[in-house]
């Protein structure tokens, strides 16, 4: 228990974090009931009850330890669901939809991945690596993603009085970014709530726009043969006698002030990725399920009474 408080603690103490003595909750709950209330185009007068949290309560920080990383670091998990934005980012998180983001770069299961690989062309000298985007929603730069949502939804030729409205549920939600840990308050000054329903979507304006500008740039000068990303992991396929992974990772944490990224290279022709591990053989790739360390081989019987979608099958190529 003290590991895993010390842990917690470095967390806290290594990110953009501030105690407050005050909690915050009441406050930001007026704002809420405020901003749907004036929220006359997108929420029906008759629906406006259903986007507030009527008895909210703080945000709870808890972490989960990654045994099979090194020296173990913790996963920071915050339950939002009665926090006073809650239903708000919800709502938000479907109607920025209208921002019509291209996912030019993103996979969306590893279903998509396997059929990807099978067209990329490998050849002998073929490798594959791993970026990690390091603690990427409390790096997201809120103020800079407002601006780029905007322009976003502007080039999309949304009216003005939804753009308007928009906006100031994309303010109010990023600004009430605070948890507890130990009857402690926290604040995080900077970046995206974590566990706030509207994180991933903001998280995907901002990356797009910056794979958007510079990733064309990057795979030419680095001679990338593909690139694919979920969420804040990304693979990339390379030609190992032309590509520097060093220099590669540089101009990576060069795009942005507030990201960074670590890297994983293959081992054995092999890189674990997601839920899979792709074995390289010449110029084609086997694929197998990847089973943590931590796997304990429990599974839910076939004939069970269960969804059959539960069910997890051999994955290969």
């Amino acid at each position: 228990m003290k590991q895993y408080q010390l842990k917690i603690h470095n967390f806290i103490t290594n990110n953009s974090f501030q105690i407050t003595k005050t909690n915050p909750t009441k406050t930001y709950q007026n704002q809420i009931r405020k901003t749907i209330n004036n929220s006359t185009q997108l929420i029906k007068l008759e629906h406006r009850w259903k986007y507030i949290n009527l008895n909210p309560t703080e945000p709870t920080l808890r972490g989960l330890i990654k045994l099979h990383k090194v020296d173990q670091p913790i996963r920071p998990i915050v339950n939002w669901q009665h926090a006073p934005a809650y239903k708000l980012a919800k709502l938000l998180t479907g109607k920025i939809q209208l921002a019509s983001l291209p996912y030019a770069y993103n996979i969306k299961n590893t279903s998509q991945l396997i059929q990807e690989l099978k067209q990329t062309p490998l050849t002998p000298t073929s490798a594959f690596a791993s970026l990690d985007i390091t603690n990427m929603y409390s790096n997201i730069p809120t103020e800079e993603t407002k601006h780029i949502l905007h322009s976003s939804l502007t080039r999309n030729e949304i009216d003005r009085h939804t753009i308007t409205e928009l906006m100031s549920w994309y303010e109010i939600v990023t600004q009430q970014n605070y948890f507890k840990n130990n009857d402690q308050i926290i604040i995080q000054k900077d970046g995206l709530a974590m566990g706030a329903p509207s994180s991933s979507i903001i998280s995907e304006i901002f990356l797009q726009n910056i794979e958007q500008k510079h990733l064309p740039s990057i795979a030419k000068k680095h001679n990338l043969t593909n690139y694919f990303r979920y969420v804040d992991d990304i693979l990339i396929v390379y030609d190992a006698q032309q590509t520097d992974i060093a220099s590669l990772l540089a101009d990576f944490n060069s795009l942005h002030p507030k990201l960074q990224f670590t890297k994983e290279t293959e081992q054995n022709n092999q890189i674990n990725y997601l839920d899979i591990t792709i074995h390289r053989q010449k110029t084609k790739v086997k694929i197998s399920i990847y089973r943590k360390p931590t796997y304990t081989y429990t599974i839910i019987p076939f004939t069970s009474n269960h969804p059959t979608q539960i069910c997890c099958n051999q994955i290969f190529i």
